[in-house]
């Protein structure tokens, strides 16, 4: 019969031969794609009497969403942190480089700094769809400098600011302004935060908990004010106390409002995390966690021992480990995401579909877009990796175009 393209007459792309991930479960069907979108082949056959223009063997890979990253401070020598007037240029380069490890979608995180350089950084990063130009940009995630100097970490002191009696004045102060803004961390125990937390919550903003002395009931009001994620659970905090279990103690908590829940990142790279902790917080609340890599500008490059930046600060990087220049602070990583999700699936010892949806589903989620992204449900943006079973990228794609594969 032929086919009757009623609805587009764009090509249909079929992916042949794979495992796809739906519905929280790896399915032996094929994937259809159609103007960038994933299809549903009952309605391409029966409605529309279609077919498939190309198809692709996948030779049994997975197929998954499209790796999201919304902590990710920059890599291959670029920093998203550091002023100068080549801020996008910088942006476009990671976003291009990280296609090779799953990465479809990102959020550049700033890490504390001087109210000049978010002036001077911020607009010149946009939100962007991806493509074969590199991954897409879904706003910035701005990790400070409204935190606690106690738990500052790779975070200069002398960034580091309180809300005082401006609140949400004195965020619009140092930021300049919240547009392209996706996720804000802060530490709820600061003077005035409740009302800064339900103001950017209101506006649609993701309110992380972190750098941070906060005590359970803080964290719950935050959470009740809006706050939905944790920024690098264990990292920059106060450790689980039996009596008072701290920001931590969100993953169990009974105070979360109904239907809320409140997502916490990982940086799964087996040098922040003990793999015991992260079995404790994985079996506790699997589905509230998000892998990130907060990685910084080293990852990616070759170099075992070399001295480079964050912000305003310099860093030491020993192979996987990455310090503040001198100390004994971890500051940021040099994981890349698919390593991430490897280490988590080994670590945490789950299944492969839980790993691979800490990276995709998980943290579209928490931006409340899995409309578009993070699922391969029909209807949403044909953004996806193929991969082995040892979870090694073999290919991605973005709205249905191959952008990376790797070399036979």
């Amino acid at each position: 019969m032929p086919s009757n393209r009623s609805v587009s007459d764009a090509p249909i792309l079929q992916f042949t031969n794979c495992r796809i991930l739906r519905d929280h479960q790896l399915q032996r069907e094929d994937l259809w794609v159609r103007d960038g979108r994933i299809l549903d082949p009952e309605k391409l056959f029966f409605d529309e009497q279609g077919s498939a223009d190309r198809r692709v063997d996948c030779e049994g890979s997975i197929i998954a969403p499209g790796f999201i990253d919304v902590q990710i401070n920059g890599g291959f020598g670029v920093d998203f942190s550091q002023p100068s007037d080549k801020v996008a240029e910088g942006v476009s380069d990671v976003s291009k480089k990280i296609l090779q490890h799953g990465v479809t979608s990102f959020c550049p995180t700033l890490v504390s700094s001087p109210p000049d350089v978010y002036h001077k950084v911020l607009p010149q990063i946009k939100v962007s769809d991806g493509g074969p130009h590199g991954a897409g940009v879904l706003g910035c995630h701005l990790e400070g400098p409204f935190i606690n100097v106690d738990k500052n970490g790779a975070h200069q002191e002398k960034f580091i600011r309180t809300f005082g009696r401006g609140g949400v004045e004195e965020l619009m102060e140092v930021y300049g302004s919240l547009d392209n803004i996706s996720i804000v961390t802060l530490a709820p125990e600061l003077d005035n935060s409740p009302a800064v937390v339900a103001e950017l919550a209101s506006r649609g903003i993701t309110v992380s908990l972190g750098h941070s002395k906060a005590n359970l009931t803080q964290a719950e009001e935050a959470v009740q004010q809006g706050a939905t994620f944790i920024t690098h659970l264990f990292n920059a905090m106060l450790p689980f106390h039996h009596r008072d279990p701290g920001i931590v103690g969100l993953l169990t908590s009974d105070q979360i409002p109904a239907g809320r829940t409140v997502y916490y990142g990982m940086i799964a790279d087996g040098v922040h995390t003990n793999p015991a902790a992260l079995r404790i917080a994985h079996r506790a609340h699997a589905a509230g966690l998000v892998l990130v890599t907060d990685a910084i500008m080293a990852m990616g490059l070759t170099a075992q021992r070399t001295t480079l930046g964050l912000g305003q600060q310099d860093i030491d990087i020993q192979g996987l480990h990455v310090y503040v220049a001198g100390t004994n602070t971890l500051s940021g990583s040099v994981a890349t995401m698919d390593m991430c999700v490897r280490h988590l699936r080994q670590a945490a010892g789950c299944s492969v579909e839980e790993a691979l949806e800490a990276a995709s589903l998980h943290p579209a989620q928490l931006l409340g877009i899995t409309r578009r992204k993070g699922t391969l449900d029909f209807g949403s943006d044909a953004d996806l990796v193929l991969l082995n079973n040892n979870l090694d990228i073999q290919a991605t794609y973005i709205a249905g175009e191959e952008v990376w594969r790797k070399a036979s």
